[in-house]
């Protein structure tokens, strides 16, 4: 990949931890690019801004997302983008989560810089990599699994949805964030109900909180 220009978007509210990443990403390719943003909503628009981006570095917990309902919304709009979580959670569990989830990779924030390099190269060349020392021999949880299954059938609008209820937010009030008409939102609603297999706008609101249910995530 050295040959090639290689644009990877590096979100994280961490300066530091972005620091890391570019100088990992700047010592392994001679010719990259490194956008760095430092909320969730600024990686939607960036990676949405161009068209080419190869990589994405993404914190599972900072402002406007937690949890993996990011990792989830984002694989769903990008689904031929790779996502490589960035995290300070070392445990095997949240690490397997996050590859049922859809992520092709998963970096911690303590590695060295030159481990970060090399899992962002193995990505990029179609890879996967997770922290060699942590054991994931362990069988995966089928309950997140089955999740993330039904979770993948939702469209990315209704996934926003679903976000924006988890936040307590009333029809109108998401209707008016998305710009579109109540009845627009009632059938989202109705239809991300079918999907994850529940009766009630409560039950999925407790779902969604399953997904971004990640202590200590930072």
């Amino acid at each position: 990949m050295s040959g090639e220009m290689t644009r990877i978007v590096i979100a994280d509210d961490h300066p530091l931890v972005r620091a890391a990443l570019r100088q990992a990403i700047e010592a392994r390719f001679t010719s990259a690019e490194a956008i760095e943003v430092g909320s969730f909503e600024d990686a939607v628009a960036e990676v949405a801004r161009h068209d080419e981006v190869d990589l994405l570095l993404l914190d599972l917990a900072m402002p406007g997302v937690e949890g993996f309902s990011g990792l989830i919304y984002l694989r769903a709009q990008h689904p031929s983008l790779p996502v490589v979580i960035v995290s300070g959670n070392n445990d095997p569990g949240v690490i397997r989560r996050s590859l049922d989830f859809g992520a092709s990779g998963y970096i911690p924030k303590t590695v060295a810089i030159d481990t970060m390099a090399e899992a962002i190269d193995e990505v990029l060349r179609g890879g996967a990599w997770t922290p060699p020392d942590i054991d994931l021999a362990q069988p995966a949880d089928q309950e997140s699994g089955d999740l993330a299954k039904r979770l993948t059938t939702l469209t990315p609008q209704q996934m926003r949805v679903l976000m924006m209820l988890s936040q307590g937010l009333l029809n109108k009030q998401i209707a008016y964030e998305l710009t579109v008409s109540e009845a627009t939102v009632k059938a989202h609603v109705s239809a991300i109900l079918q999907k994850l297999g529940v009766d009630s706008r409560t039950q999925a609101v407790i779902l969604a909180s399953r997904i971004a249910g990640v202590a200590g995530a930072a």
